[in-house]
Order: structure tokens, then sequence, then C-alpha cells
């Protein structure tokens, strides 16, 4: 997800299925002698299904001089005699590792993708631990923390100006040598040498959210070594950055309206105020906006761009909306320690109260794959078409200074055909704040061989959703061709 500060947040996926996915622990001090193959595979866990490893990449495909990148990569073992082949996933972002889904992929995947796949996923370049890891700044709260959405005098706008600045001169400097080649154009060519790497002629893919825009890049560049893809939660790839935003920002204030709509429909919602809870929060907002709230000691006060952070993080499943309307009843009593909470979790913000790389790592990849660099006042003069098309969720009166302070891209993200890559599984639900429903009817329209899946569900990505979402995807990958949704396939 995107936000109107001048920072972004990435589309986590958090479908159903695996909202409660436990992060496994990393390996350390593994003691073993690695196999002879390009990944130096090594076992992870007890159960033996499960093997590590790490692939060399060039940072620059056309220039291998300019050094490398180590790729942190991770397998589940399909059981013997019932093996189809490798499964490439990704779970979103884009600045998040893919590994967990490999190594957690019993809590992803249905057992018939996990008796007869490979669940090979990936660290991207510069995510994760992937070396080198994109690194601009240690301390999130000053950066995405701080700072009015709404400012009411020049001195509180420069203050954004100068935060993001100084937010994309470290980055440049933290990562000179790398900052132009972790776009998504090297990533797709990340997974053709992870491919070739596992002997494959062709490889299957399924990919989550911004995954899906991995995967349909990929499926341009390399058609031919196309099996199977499935994109789940897909973005369009006819929109720019700044096009991209304002489908998000309709997409969250969509589902904030229906949050609220049920809320104010139940009177053992935590927010119902009488049945207004509509109003409560429109209230509730601008008195955030003038008067922001304590959280917890040592922590920023709850603001209303930082209640707004909370709220995206509740609409990516409408599992989360019970937490949402207590944290904002409590924000009416004058305490902000569950909007903090719903605000951490959308950063990944980590236990011991550190931040992992990943918003970083988006922001990097964003500006690598899109050419634009509007000027301070360009920015700001699109603030009113997010005002329009989410009053709710986008009141700020400023830009985003994404990308405005970041070098010129050199290698701007490919445009999607899909050309002989043969059919590709677009899947979407209407419900979907992060990825709008109509934004995957584009996918599904701008590829060669796109076929839409629509889930009928308030969550973002649809795998998981319910049976038929299983059953579809299942059915195709393990037969990509006998198996292809027909036209109007609709689940839920």
């Amino acid at each position: 997800m995107r936000r109107r500060s001048f920072v972004a947040v990435a589309c986590l996926v958090t479908a159903a299925a695996f909202t409660s996915l436990t992060v496994a622990c990393r390996p350390s001090g593994v003691a073993v002698t690695p196999d002879s193959s390009p990944f130096h595979w090594l076992p992870f866990g007890s159960d033996g299904l499960v093997q590590v490893g790490h692939l060399t990449v060039p940072i620059d495909y056309t220039n291998p001089s300019k050094g490398t990148f180590d790729l942190y990569v991770a397998r589940h073992l399909a059981k013997k005699g019932k093996r189809i082949g490798s499964l490439l996933v990704n779970p979103g972002g884009p600045g998040f590792g893919g590994t967990d889904f490999a190594i957690n992929a019993s809590q992803v995947y249905s057992t018939t993708l996990l008796d007869q796949f490979d669940i090979v996923g990936w660290d991207p370049r510069g995510t994760g631990l992937s070396t080198p890891a994109i690194d601009c700044i240690s301390d999130y709260d000053r950066f995405y923390g701080t700072g009015d959405i709404t400012p009411d005098t020049p001195a509180e706008h420069q203050q954004l100006v100068d935060l993001a600045k100084e937010f994309a001169d470290d980055c440049t400097k933290q990562n000179a040598t790398t900052e132009m080649y972790v776009g998504t154009n090297n990533s797709a060519r990340d997974m053709n040498a992870i491919r070739e790497a596992l002997g494959e002629a062709k490889i299957s893919y399924f990919g989550f959210s911004y995954g899906s825009e991995l995967g349909a890049t990929w499926a341009t560049l390399f058609p031919s070594t196309v099996r199977a893809a499935v994109l789940d939660g897909a973005v369009d790839p006819t929109a720019d950055l700044l096009q991209t935003d304002l489908q998000q920002s309709a997409g969250f204030e969509h589902s904030v309206d229906a949050f609220l709509a049920q809320c104010s429909g139940d009177p053992k919602c935590a927010f119902h105020n009488g049945g207004h809870a509509d109003t409560a929060f429109d209230a509730l907002m601008l008195q955030l906006d003038d008067h922001p709230i304590p959280s917890v000691s040592g922590r920023p006060d709850i603001s209303r761009g930082i209640a707004l952070d909370a709220v995206g993080q509740a609409m990516y499943s409408s599992t989360d909306w019970k937490q949402l309307a207590t944290a904002l009843a409590d924000a009416q009593q004058g305490k902000g320690a569950g909007l903090l909470a719903l605000y951490d979790a959308y950063f990944q913000r980590q236990p011991d109260g550190t931040w992992d790389n990943s918003l970083e790592a988006f922001q990097v990849i964003s500006c690598a794959d899109d050419a634009a660099r509007p000027t301070v006042a360009e920015d700001d003069a699109t603030a009113a078409q997010f005002r329009k098309v989410a009053p709710r969720f986008s009141p700020g009166t400023t830009g985003g200074y994404l990308c405005t302070f970041f070098p010129p891209a050199i290698d701007p993200r490919v445009v999607i055909t899909g050309k002989g890559a043969g059919p590709i599984l677009v899947m979407g639900t209407t419900g979907d704040p992060a990825t709008p429903i109509a934004g995957t009817r584009t996918m599904a329209s701008t590829l060669e061989d796109g076929h839409l899946v629509v889930v009928n569900a308030e969550q973002h990505t649809g795998y998981g959703a319910n049976q038929c979402t299983y059953d579809v995807v299942d059915q195709y990958l393990v037969d990509p061709v006998g198996h292809v949704p027909a036209a109007g396939t609709t689940c839920g």
C-alpha cells in the first residue's frame, strides 16, 4: 500500500489462509557440507523438506564487471514420485523477501501444490538476507512517524520536503553501486538465472500483489521459459506510479467505507458510536490532526497520519477490523497504544524494536522502476486528485515526494505484454484495497493470454479465501493447458 506521506508501504500479502503465518528462524551456524549444485543447498529444519542456499547474479546483466548480488534462496521439496517441477513464489512488495514463503510453505499452499512442486522462494536483490541489502535509515519513527500530512504553515510543509530529500540522499549515499539495479526488470532476470541454475527448461510461478507485476515482467522478458503463472492480487500494468497510487487510495477508501458501514450496523462493534461510526471516524481524524494523542513512552504521539497508517494496515483483511474498532474507540478516550500497534505492524517493526529494510527497499525499487521525477510543486499539485478519490484515507494537502529526490531511473520497468508466454491465471478480489479489482481486470486484458478469476472477498489477494480459489489455482498449476479458467470464473 502506498501512502501520501513521502514514503510508501508495500502491498503485503495477508490473505485469510495465511494471516497467522509464523516466520521461521533464519539459518545460522549450520555445520553441514553443502552440495555441489549452483545453490550449495543446506538442510533447514528437522523434517528434511526445506533447504536453503545462495546464488550469485550480476548487479548489471549488461556489464558483469560491476559486481554481484548474492541471492538467498529456499525451497520446500515436493514428494518423491509426485514432483512436477519447481514453483517460483513471491509474496509481494516490492521490498519483501520471498524465502519465508518457501520455508513456511505448508502454511501458505495447498497439499496438492506441496506434494507436486518444489516451492522455491528467494529474497529479491536488495531485500531480506540477499546481499548487499538496501539500507537507508535506522530510525523509522523519525521519517515515517513525524510530520503533518496537512501542514498549516510553510515551515511544516518544508519539514516534509526536507525529510524526503534526506531520505533519498541517505539511500543514494549508502547504496551507490546498487541503487539503480534493483528494479523489477533485473529481478525478472534473476528469476531466469534461478531457473537456469535449477536446470529446468520451463518453470512455474505464483506471485502475490507486487509479485504479479514481477511475474508479468518475467513472462514478457522470458516467455519461452513459462510453464504456468498465477498472478494473485494483480496490479494494473498500464499505470505509472502516480496512477497506481491513485488507484490504491481509492481502493483503501472503499475498504474504509465498508468497515465503517459494518461497524455502524453492528451494536457489538467497539466503535459503533450509536450507529454513526462514519461521522465519529471523521471527527476523530480531525481531532488527531489538530491534537495528536499519546501512544507509549518513547514513541511518537498518534497524529492523523499515523492513525491512517494504522487504518491501512487493518484494511488488508476484514479479520483485522475488530482490532481496529477497539483501537479507534480507545483513541476517542485519548489512548493511542492500539493504533500504534497497528502502525508498527504496518511498518514491519520487529519485537526488539528494530525495523527490517522492507520499506526502504520498497521506495528504492519503486523509483528504479519509474522514470518520472516530479518537482516538489508538481507533486504537491497532485494532492487534490487524492482528496477527490479518497477524502477519508488520503486527505493530505502535499505531494508524496516518493521519487522526487532520487537519481533518474536507468532501466524503467518494461511494457508488459506476456506475448508468447501462454495462458496466465490472473486472480483478484472484489474488496481488495491495495490492488483494486479494476486494475486486476486490466492486467488480465493486457496479457496476450490472461484469464481472470474474480473472488468475492474483502481482503488483499484471493488464494485461500475459500475452497474454490484452491481448486482453480491448483488445477491450473498442475495442468496449465487442460485447466485454463473459463471466462467469467468467480469464487465465493
